[in-house]
């Protein structure tokens, strides 16, 4: 399976040591997530953080620093439990299988009506932000590598049809993936999103 080497943390001025990096930046995500980036304020990350200003300004430098290294632990977490889950597949198509799940799962109730960092991204900044603009398209690269690698696994094992485009079908459940997280945020049922993604495990027979 492909794994994810490009690195594009930001570098931190000054990382306090006083507080937990990981939690503020969870709160963080939850803010970035539910308000976007330009109607999260300074003053809303911080106090969502539980940081001042002058805490927030020395270890990221500016709002726009806040949400690259949230961005980058959002992928990051999103990739450890994806991995965690894929893990548990016998086979490429029941790996697939899990994977669609996964985001139909996380395109329900509050989770869904939260969003997805990433896609919310492209939408919002990847036009006017080029440093954006190239992590969003990391990410999806690097999520439709993986469906693709899956499918040609499935093909060799015997559990994807041999006859299906791992290229094009690749790019359409990606495509699917994505779309579900932006349809969650208008507070879907989890039986809707979970029949979804049993439609999208048709283009794989």
């Amino acid at each position: 399976m492909t794994t994810d080497t490009q690195d594009f943390s930001p570098k931190l001025r000054g990382r306090p040591r006083e507080f937990d990096m990981d939690a503020a930046l969870d709160e963080a995500l939850r803010v970035f997530s539910e308000r976007g980036y330009y109607a999260a304020s300074i003053s809303e990350l911080t106090e969502a953080m539980g940081l001042t200003a002058g805490s927030v300004y020395k270890a990221f430098g500016d709002k726009r620093g806040v949400f690259l290294a949230a961005f980058d632990r959002y992928r990051r977490m999103r990739q450890q439990l994806i991995d965690e889950a894929l893990a548990k597949g016998p086979n490429a198509y029941e790996k697939l299988r899990i994977l669609v799940a996964f985001f139909a799962e996380a395109s329900c109730g509050e989770i869904g009506r939260r969003g997805c960092l990433v896609v919310g991204s492209a939408t919002e900044l990847a036009l006017f932000d080029k440093e954006v603009a190239s992590r969003v398209s990391v990410a999806f690269d690097f999520d439709e590598r993986r469906i693709r690698d899956l499918i040609l696994l499935g093909q060799a094992d015997g559990s994807v049809a041999k006859h299906i485009d791992p290229e094009s079908t690749a790019c359409a459940l990606l495509a699917l993936t994505k779309g579900m997280r932006v349809i969650g945020k208008t507070g879907r049922k989890t039986e809707h999103m979970l029949a979804v993604a049993e439609t999208a495990m048709k283009l794989l027979n």
